[in-house]
């Protein structure tokens, strides 16, 4: 194993998931300007996540669509024919 290459500084972070509000604390050595307040009255570095294991549709076996963007739509128009074309295939 090569040394010196691994970073030295972990402290315990607070990871919260913005579209449930739930949060997590783990060792981490991400940079982050914001801080947390927890239960415990302690303040932690804070990372703001979009999505984790407690919002992502695989975890929690729900089928729920994040397109901000219209991706989805996009991708739907430009393979919509080779789509029929397969259902009518089978």
């Amino acid at each position: 194993m090569k040394k010196e290459i691994h970073p030295k500084e972990y402290r315990l972070v607070v990871f919260k998931d913005m579209s449930n509000e739930e949060t997590f604390i783990t060792k981490s050595t991400v940079a982050t300007k914001d801080t947390i307040t927890m239960e415990d009255g302690k303040e932690y570095p804070l990372v703001k996540l979009e999505i984790s294991n407690t919002s992502h549709p695989f975890y929690t076996g729900k089928i729920k669509l994040i397109d901000t963007a219209g991706r989805v739509d996009k991708f739907k128009t430009k393979y919509q024919k080779h789509f029929e074309n397969r259902n009518k295939a089978e």
